[in-house]
């Protein structure tokens, strides 16, 4: 995709809407409604890296209640014309067609390469990528595993969304969070995960979300690796002008 001058790429991530309850996030949801609301005048892409919800199960004539602004804020730009790509997380990861039936956005659950302007992006949630991590890597072929769906399914509505809404916001093995503070390098598991994928092939920028922390590493001078943090504590997401990929910060005005 070549990107108009005057035109951006938006990456945003980790909402986790309904977290910890619906009126509690509604603030945020609204924030991030304007927000949507002000980038569709310069977007040429808008990516929703994943975790927008803090929980979503699709059963076959239900979703969970609730998100009216944010899912008819998506629709009225992805009808405008603009493109809009969503990665499931490890929160929302029970995504099936609803976005892409209802909102015409097509769903990912694995990273995906694009190319903007002759710079390459690896794109995803970032949810058990790298070393490390082998308690929510075990847990996750549990939770995708389509018997378990299945069983899952089984359970009424009134009865299941209630009950994994409180294991997603109390239990951390489910949610894969991490403190909220550098790791260092070799810690830092999506770090890791970039360096060996240079290995086999280059890529100028890697965009994830996941982490929850805002970060923006050079990884050998010619790549870089951007965390796009939250909208729970940093409300900071990541935008490429056409030249260059950068973090960027809401306003307290916003």
């Amino acid at each position: 995709m070549n990107i108009p001058e005057g035109k951006k790429v938006y990456f945003s991530s980790d909402n986790h809407l309904g977290a910890p309850t619906q009126e509690e996030s509604r603030p945020r949801e609204i924030r991030f409604v304007k927000w949507l609301d002000e980038i569709k005048e310069d977007a040429a892409a808008i990516f929703l890296l994943g975790d927008l919800f803090d929980f979503w199960f699709e059963y076959k004539h239900a979703v969970p209640k609730g998100f009216v602004r944010v899912l008819g804020k998506l629709a009225e730009i992805k009808d405008s014309g603009i493109p809009i790509y969503f990665f499931v997380g490890n929160h929302d990861l029970w995504m099936q067609d609803y976005f892409e039936e209802e909102l015409n956005i097509p769903v990912f659950h694995k990273p995906r390469e694009f190319e903007f302007n002759n710079k390459t992006f690896l794109v995803g949630h970032g949810d058990g990528l790298g070393p490390g991590d082998h308690g929510y890597k075990r847990m996750k072929k549990v939770f995708t595993n389509p018997f378990s769906k299945w069983l899952y399914r089984w359970l009424h509505p009134d009865l299941g969304i209630p009950l994994a809404q409180y294991f997603s916001v109390k239990n951390k093995a489910i949610s894969g969070d991490q403190e909220q503070k550098f790791l260092g390098e070799e810690k830092e598991w999506l770090i890791q995960y970039c360096r060996r994928k240079l290995e086999e092939k280059h890529y100028d920028y890697f965009l994830f979300g996941h982490r929850h922390l805002p970060l923006e590493i050079d990884l050998n001078g010619k790549s870089t690796y951007i965390n796009t943090g939250d909208w729970i504590d940093f409300y900071t997401y990541a935008v490429f002008d056409g030249e260059k990929t950068s973090l960027k910060k809401l306003s307290s005005t916003n």
